[in-house]
């Protein structure tokens, strides 16, 4: 099954424990995600339901391509490592 983890800084603000989901998808499996840890969404998705513009995901070690439609496809053992970009000054 593939498993989306989550960097620690976006722990500090919610719940975002390691989850495994059964899509093949990264928009469903991100959708399947959320459904169980709602408020993860507004930390990842902006308004739109596009990924937002400091949040960037990794499946497999690979930047994923579509960050709109985030209609990467997932294998049965991915790995989906989702990154907050981190500023400073």
């Amino acid at each position: 099954m593939p498993r989306i983890v989550f960097t620690p800084q976006l722990r500090r603000f919610v719940d975002a424990p390691d989850f495994e989901t059964g899509a093949l998808q990264l928009r469903a499996a991100l959708e399947e995600c959320f459904a169980a840890h709602p408020r993860l969404r507004g930390y990842v998705l902006d308004d739109q339901s596009h990924l937002r513009a400091n949040v960037v995901i990794f499946i497999d070690g690979r930047r994923q391509r579509d960050p709109v439609g985030l209609s990467d496809i997932l294998q049965a053992g991915s790995q989906v490592h989702v990154l907050q970009a981190l500023s400073g000054g």
